[in-house]
């Protein structure tokens, strides 16, 4: 009669073998669980990037001879690149950069900083007054707490004061990476001439916010109207709260 194999006499018989596969086994255990993943949003790797170029009053056929084209052929010489795709409207470029699924985690970042590099090399190339190439690769970004912040009573400016103090704040806490604001409305300086008044002067409307652009980092004046009465300049406020604006 043939002997089955036996497991439990043979653990017995060969008992300090069994030991140490158990002791080894307790061990990898232990230190498997100790680097287990915790996090409850864990980092990703996006390997995705866009890029972005604006041409105010270009045509669609411009746009896309003159800047789309350029910087996708320009991406194209990219290692590890797997395809780029595009979107064209009128005065835009829209370009979507893709990786290789086999493209390390690690490398994506050496990768973009290549995209950047050939992408600035050719910039001298696009049409005068193009605006950009910006680019956007912050996809991996995970929130994990939300804000919502309200206060009635306080003007826009007193309450984006406070935000950023409190961002200042949260950016000392551990583990906090990244902290944006979201929502923050622009101040702006309207200043209204009157056209009645100034008919008799040699004045340059385009001389009358001359001073106030100057002091601001935005140089760009608003439409202007009503037409023949009053004249409108708008700037981004950058000036201290208190301060005034004069030739």
């Amino acid at each position: 009669m043939r002997r089955t194999f036996n497991l439990a006499e043979w653990s017995i018989n060969h008992r300090p073998f069994v030991t140490f596969v158990m002791i080894m086994l307790l061990a990898a255990g232990a230190w498997s669980y100790s680097r287990l993943g915790r996090a409850e949003d864990p980092p990703f790797t996006v390997k995705d990037m866009i890029v972005q170029a604006q041409w105010p009053g270009a045509t669609i056929s411009d746009t896309l001879l003159q800047v789309t084209e350029k910087i996708e052929k320009k991406v194209q010489e990219t290692p590890y690149v797997d395809h780029v795709t595009s979107y064209t409207v009128p005065g835009r470029a829209t370009i979507r950069v893709a990786l290789k699924g086999s493209v390390p985690a690690k490398d994506v970042p050496d990768i973009w900083y290549q995209v950047r590099k050939k992408v600035d090399d050719i910039r001298w190339t696009l049409p005068q007054g193009v605006i950009g190439p910006t680019f956007n690769d912050e996809f991996g970004d995970t929130y994990s707490v939300i804000y919502g912040v309200i206060a009635d009573g306080f003007t826009h400016r007193e309450l984006r004061d406070y935000v950023e103090g409190v961002r200042s704040r949260l950016l000392l806490v551990q583990d906090v990476n990244k902290v944006d604001i979201i929502g923050a409305q622009d101040e702006r300086l309207y200043l209204e001439v009157s056209a009645q008044q100034t008919s008799g002067l040699v004045i340059d409307r385009s001389a009358l916010g001359a001073p106030c652009r100057r002091k601001t980092p935005w140089r760009r004046p608003a439409s202007c109207g009503p037409p023949r009465k009053t004249f409108t300049y708008g700037f981004r406020a950058g000036l201290p709260r208190r301060a005034t604006c004069g030739a």
